[in-house]
Formats: C-alpha cells, sequence, structure tokens
C-alpha cells in the first residue's frame, strides 16, 4: 500500500461514531490493522467495566479496516455477520484491538479481532470475534 492510500485508511476509520468514541489508529500494513481507545467514564458499563458493546463495535469496526487495507480504493466494506467471545472484563486505561484477514475471497472476507485491555502496562485478551465481510464496488451503494 502506498502513503496515500495509508492516510486515506487513517482517515477514513477515524470519523463519524468511531471518532465519537475515540478509536485511534496505531497500525495498519496489507491485511492488518491495529487500533486503540483511551478508557473515559462513559465508556462503562454499571460494574465499571468497559461496555461489551463498545468492544464489539471496536472489533467490529477495525476487522472492517484489516480488509479495507486489501481491496483497491473503488471497493467498500460491508459487515455482513460476526460473532464475538467476551472472556473477562475489560478495566484499565485503554482498550487495543488487533485484526487481521484470515480469509480473502473475491466477495467475501473474513477477518479475525483481538481485543486486549491494558492496566499497568500488560495486555490481557478480553474478546475475540471473527468478522465476515462483503467487497462491494463503490459504485453499487446508495
Amino acid at each position: 500500500m502506498d502513503n496515500k492510500r495509508l492516510e486515506f485508511l487513517r482517515k477514513d476509520y477515524e470519523q463519524g461514531f468511531p471518532a465519537f468514541c475515540g478509536f485511534k489508529v496505531k497500525h495498519m500494513e496489507y491485511g492488518q490493522f491495529e487500533a486503540q481507545l483511551q478508557i473515559r467514564p462513559e465508556h462503562l458499563q454499571q460494574e465499571g467495566f468497559v461496555h461489551a458493546g463498545l468492544m464489539a463495535t471496536l472489533a467490529d469496526h477495525t476487522a472492517g479496516y484489516s480488509a479495507y487495507t486489501t481491496v483497491p480504493e473503488d471497493i467498500s466494506i460491508l459487515t455482513i455477520e460476526f460473532k464475538i467471545n467476551y472472556f473477562k472484563p475489560a478495566v484499565g486505561k485503554m482498550i487495543i484491538c488487533r485484526s487481521k484477514v484470515i480469509n480473502k475471497g473475491k466477495k467475501i472476507i473474513v477477518s479475525e479481532s483481538e481485543v486486549f485491555s491494558v492496566a499497568d502496562g500488560k495486555e490481557k485478551l478480553v474478546c475475540k470475534a471473527t468478522v465476515t465481510l462483503m467487497a462491494v464496488p463503490i459504485s453499487e451503494l446508495g
């Protein structure tokens, strides 16, 4: 990927609802995307853990962008299904999501996301998602 494409994906990732949540790109390369979120009080649920819906959104959105790194500029990526397993509550000041493409077809791409909580400088795997995505020409949207 060239620098122009990387910069486009960085800006595209950090807009709309994900920007409202505070998602930030940390690293990207072909077939891989990594993002992080500094935890704020509004990200927590009633027990003081990071809300599961926020982690699902991060896992889904980041998986989509791992797929975006593998397609041309005239293709959009849409989630068609995802499954998430939660292993333990997320606590700490940050969560990190690492996503990678695990199967790339012409139309269907499957990515896997792992979300880690970061506390006291240590990462703990808190959930994992498998996300099925569809590559759609931008001209067919709308």
